[in-house]
């Protein structure tokens, strides 16, 4: 897989921020993965869901109150992929493993996305090739949208700053029945290939999917019909979408956060360390919100989440403190913005800035 080479020999910032962070752990006694702030997020958050999905199905409320609770219900799963999904299948939710595995099960393939193809997608190739277009499937959205300077211009792209949210609102969807099936079918995940999938994994991706309709689509449309179902429908996954993509457009798609390209018929070594990579590729924002950070499983701490992925979310805020004195230490780079307006506003900003067309001809990845 590895078609880019991290130049590690000058390696010293990360080596002392590691010995740093450690020293953290072991002065205060503290597991790195997840404790009761997380168990007790995550029974709050799954009982919520839950509960909400009931009111649905049980209570069967009026039109306009069914609206709203479809759309909370929606923001409620996407928190539960950044609370729950998103640190047990980075192993670091629990210490055990088997709680992990569980947990990414039950918060990521009980929402219909496929928890065997995020780890690879997510934890492997975006981790390691953070905005590297060509590789990094994270910014593998062009034609439909153009995320970084190297990706191919279409007039489209002119106004694409007035329809990404509606582009947004159909992320979950499209993760759901579209790109899961498209990794599943053609074995490859943008332009890596995917790995070998055993009997056990099969079962549990055809499995998991029919739950899903049968859950999410079956059962509602006995109880509301197919016009009332389909509303709610929209409305719930609208809502998980825009929440999704914000969250993580605004960890690397900004005005402060650089970009490589990788042709696809080449290698290439970058004289770059890899933590030097991440630092330059990655923005944090809303640090000093306790409400987002809570809903948002620590992604709003989206640099020690890149250079710490094992570390579960609730220890973000604390260690930042150590990352941003040693990155001042080594005269290294610690992208953010004080708020999310402001790093929403840079956001589209720069997706605005990509709409224009180029001066110079740019060649597809």
């Amino acid at each position: 897989m590895s078609k880019l080479i991290f130049s590690n020999k000058n390696n010293e910032f990360y080596q002392s921020l590691k010995d740093s962070v450690e020293q953290y752990f072991i002065n205060g006694k503290k597991q790195k993965t997840g404790d009761a702030r997380l168990f007790i997020k995550s029974a709050v958050l799954i009982s919520s869901a839950i509960g909400m999905y009931a009111l649905l199905i049980v209570g069967h409320p009026a039109g306009w109150i069914a609206l709203l609770v479809s759309a909370l219900l929606g923001f409620v799963l996407a928190s539960i992929g950044f609370c729950v999904m998103h640190d047990a299948n980075h192993g670091s939710y629990s210490n055990n493993q088997r709680l992990n595995h569980l947990m990414g099960l039950i918060s990521s393939n009980g929402l219909g996305a496929n928890a065997y193809f995020w780890k690879q997608k997510h934890n492997i190739i975006h981790h390691t090739y953070t905005n590297v277009d060509g590789i990094d499937d994270d910014i593998a959205k062009s034609p439909i949208i153009r995320q970084c300077p190297t990706q191919k211009w279409v007039p489209a792209h002119q106004v694409q700053h007035l329809y990404l949210p509606f582009i947004y609102s159909l992320t979950s969807i499209f993760w759901i029945f579209f790109m899961d099936f498209t990794k599943y079918f053609s074995r490859k995940i943008y332009t890596t290939e995917a790995w070998k999938m055993s009997l056990q994994d099969h079962l549990i991706f055809w499995l998991t999917k029919v739950y899903y309709a049968a859950v999410f689509i079956v059962i509602p449309i006995m109880v509301w019909g197919w016009a009332y179902w389909l509303i709610g429908f929209l409305t719930m996954n609208a809502m998980m979408g825009l929440t999704l993509s914000f969250v993580f457009q605004l960890a690397h798609v900004l005005e402060n956060t650089e970009f490589e390209h990788v042709p696809l018929d080449t290698s290439k070594h970058i004289e770059t360390a890899w933590a030097e990579h991440q630092l330059k590729t990655t923005s944090n924002f809303a640090m000093n919100n306790a409400v987002i950070s809570w809903f948002a499983g620590g992604l709003n701490f989206q640099i020690e989440h890149h250079l710490f992925p094992k570390v579960s979310h609730v220890h973000y805020p604390a260690i930042s403190r150590i990352v941003q004195e040693k990155c001042r230490e080594f005269h290294m780079p610690y992208n953010q913005y004080p708020t999310m307006g402001s790093a929403l506003a840079s956001h589209f900003r720069f997706m605005k800035s990509l709409g224009k067309k180029p001066s110079y001809a740019v060649m597809p990845a």
